[in-house]
């Protein structure tokens, strides 16, 4: 069913959340569902595709993000993602960038339900698989309250499986993206409140949700949870989703294991001449809180960005950890 498919994701991150972001992610969870960057639906249309919105078949479960307002365009790019063996499309309707509201799409659709709705409706018209939107719960002056009912009303009468909701109204005008992370403040009820009236619709919840206790408490109210730069910056919280939240065993036993079960992936993107930090860039996280942590992140940031950085690199630095961890344990025994 469409609501376990989403009871957790990891959010699509602009200059993050690519397809080495992904990969190593899919190390981490077997059950998590993956969404791409945002990609235009022009971009998608005349754009590199395989550079857009290529990815490996051992991401699945993968979503694609589209932008867009255009729903010919949408329409078109859909079509092109879904043959490309996508399992969702997903429209964003939260993005709060001053390039996305250039291009009239993101968060400033928010005031433009009946567009949105016409969106999704060509989207369903050209594609078999879920279309969804990921949407705020306002913008600007709007009321929560009407401009959310309006929002998803709108898109559910025109077919839209399911419905993400960042807990935060955006601001378009007087704060920058960055200070939009953490003002206003979140409003879960809201989003609370939007479940309960529409128990049928798959509604999942975004913004802020950093521990498997807070995913276990608003799973209480909603299907879902989205994860975005909680899962991006300390990613070691995957390994915990499949167990928490699902029942079932972690892909692997801890972070070592994940890293080494990792090792070919970025052994054939060296080999096809990528670098890499390309990779690790992502993996910068993984031991946070963890003695020697900043040794790791500093052997990467150091020796990973060069040319001829290796396997070798990554191994030191994953040392790093294992070494400190070790002496660590050693002075816990003496003390004891």
């Amino acid at each position: 069913m469409i609501f376990q498919e989403h009871r957790f994701s990891v959010a699509p991150m602009m200059d993050w959340s690519d397809r080495h972001c992904r990969a190593f992610h899919r190390t981490l969870s077997r059950r998590a569902r993956l969404y791409t960057e945002m990609v235009t639906a022009n971009a998608v249309i005349f754009g590199d595709r395989d550079r857009l919105i290529g990815f490996a078949e051992a991401e699945h479960p993968v979503a694609v993000q589209l932008g867009g307002s255009d729903p010919e365009a949408l329409a078109k790019a859909a079509r092109i993602c879904a043959d490309h063996g996508y399992d969702e499309i997903n429209l964003n309707v939260g993005c709060p960038s001053d390039r996305v509201q250039g291009g009239n799409f993101g968060a400033c659709l928010m005031r433009d339900p009946a567009l949105v709705a016409a969106c999704v409706a060509a989207m369903k018209a050209q594609v078999a698989i879920p279309v969804t939107v990921k949407c705020r719960i306002g913008v600007d002056e709007q009321d929560p309250e009407p401009a959310l009912d309006a929002l998803a009303d709108a898109v559910l009468a025109a077919g839209a499986d399911a419905l993400v909701v960042h807990a935060r109204k955006a601001w378009l005008q007087g704060l920058s993206p960055k200070e939009n992370r953490d003002i206003p403040p979140l409003d879960y009820d809201r989003v609370y409140r939007l479940k309960r009236r529409l128990p049928g619709v798959p509604v999942g919840i975004n913004g802020g949700i950093a521990t498997i206790e807070q995913m276990r408490a608003h799973l209480e109210h909603v299907d879902g949870v989205m994860l975005g730069r909680a899962a991006y910056q300390d990613p070691g919280i995957l390994l915990e989703v499949d167990p928490e939240l699902f029942g079932e065993p972690a892909p692997h036993a801890d972070a070592f294991a994940a890293v080494e079960a990792f090792e070919p992936y970025i052994a054939a993107h060296l080999a096809a001449g990528g670098r890499l930090h390309d990779v690790t860039r992502h993996m910068l996280g993984l031991f946070t809180g963890r003695p020697g942590a900043r040794g790791y992140r500093r052997r990467l940031a150091i020796e990973g960005v060069k040319p001829e950085a290796g396997l070798n690199v990554l191994r030191a630095a994953v040392d790093e950890v294992r070494q400190a961890e070790r002496r660590a344990h050693e002075r816990r025994a003496l003390v004891a």
